[in-house]
């Protein structure tokens, strides 16, 4: 009897959570149809989540895969935007936003867009190497466009080409700091140094965590952080080769 009593009183708690927050239930039957394929009964699913939770990021990044799977890509895009530009979540879930919106806008051959949509992805989970490798794939194809179309100088390969040189002297620079010979730390040596993007933490390694930026980082900073993930283009893509394209990702990844 009491047990009895027991589970009628879970199933009205669970009926009791439903009404409060049906959202939910919209979600979860969402994940049902897209993971069988149905993205166009998922899509009607996600949409009616966030008709009771408009600022639901899970209905809203859900239904920003669905649209990409169903090929809506411009809707896809804009959703996933959406879904990105909330700052209330961790820097994973918007990393993996940025990500996926990457890709909507690659389907549209915004490739400018894209790029800049796995940048910033990057700099919020340094360590995604799918992610590098979108970035390393986008960037060619834009340099492949530029060269096809005969820039003849344009501002884009010179912007391109002072940035390279900028890295050269600032890699120069801190060879000679390293080799001053007047026994002063660099920063790799005292521990202060910025984490380079392209590899884990090595206290952290494989545990897929993001490495958090510092505070009041430049635009200059960021910078050298992507320069150092393009160095390591050809070996993330000898990583990759077998792929074409970018690749997309659409359960969740955090």
């Amino acid at each position: 009897m009491h047990r009895l009593l027991y589970i009628l009183c879970l199933f009205a708690f669970l009926g009791a959570s439903a009404q409060r927050m049906p959202e939910r239930s919209e979600v979860r039957k969402g994940n049902r149809h897209y993971n069988k394929g149905d993205y166009k009964t998922a899509i009607e699913r996600y949409t009616r989540a966030l008709g009771h939770a408009p600022e639901s990021f899970e209905a809203t990044y859900d239904l920003g895969n669905a649209l990409y799977k169903a090929e809506m890509f411009d809707k896809a895009e804009q959703t996933m935007a959406r879904a990105a530009a909330d700052t209330l979540r961790t820097d994973a879930e918007r990393a993996e936003a940025l990500y996926n919106l990457g890709n909507a806008q690659f389907k549209q051959q915004k490739y400018k867009e894209a790029l800049e949509s796995y940048r910033r992805s990057l700099l919020l989970d340094p360590t995604d190497m799918e992610a590098k490798y979108n970035y390393a794939y986008t960037k060619k194809l834009l340099e492949q466009d530029q060269d096809q179309n005969g820039g003849g100088g344009s501002n884009d390969q010179q912007q391109n080409q002072d940035d390279r040189n900028q890295n050269n002297q600032n890699q120069d620079s801190k060879d000679d700091q390293q080799n001053d010979g007047e026994g002063r730390q660099t920063d790799d040596e005292s521990g202060n140094g910025e984490q380079d993007p392209a590899q884990p933490d090595d206290g952290q390694e494989g545990d897929g965590q993001p490495q958090p930026l510092p505070a009041g980082i430049s635009e200059q900073e960021q910078q050298q952080m992507l320069d150092a993930i393009q160095a390591q283009e050809d070996k993330t893509q000898d990583k990759l080769k077998e792929k074409q394209g970018v690749i997309v990702r659409g359960k969740k990844n955090w």
